[in-house]
């Protein structure tokens, strides 16, 4: 396993929700990192924000560690769940709430109720 690889398996083993992103939570970078951060941030989680605009080696090496060819990538528990399109739909269909809660990761149900009924 190359170091890149090493390093990404580290970062996401430190937390339970770590999104892969340009730019950062607070000052996402792309369109596609913000809508993702904003959906997190508004549900509520806590997430780990790797900027890999700060760092060639894993903005490469993440679409090689997941086999995605785009960034942002979420991983929730270790395990690779999307990007940006992927994202969305399991918002609004419910199945993110339902991720979260067989994850034991804290988010707001409200605010995900909301997302919903904003884009029904």
């Amino acid at each position: 396993m190359s170091d890149t690889a090493t390093q990404i398996k580290e970062q996401i083993g430190a937390s339970d929700v770590v999104l892969y992103m340009k730019g950062t939570k607070e000052m996402p970078q792309c369109g596609f990192s913000s809508k993702v951060a904003g959906v997190l941030n508004y549900m509520g989680v806590e997430f780990a924000d790797v900027n890999v605009l700060a760092d060639d080696a894993i903005r490469q090496g993440i679409k090689e560690f997941s086999d995605w060819p785009t960034v942002p990538q979420l991983y929730v528990k270790g395990e690779f769940v999307g990007g940006c399109d992927i994202i969305t739909e399991m918002t609004l269909s419910g199945e993110l709430d339902t991720l979260f809660e067989a994850s034991g990761v804290t988010f707001d149900k409200d605010a995900a109720e909301k997302i919903r009924a904003a884009n029904a």
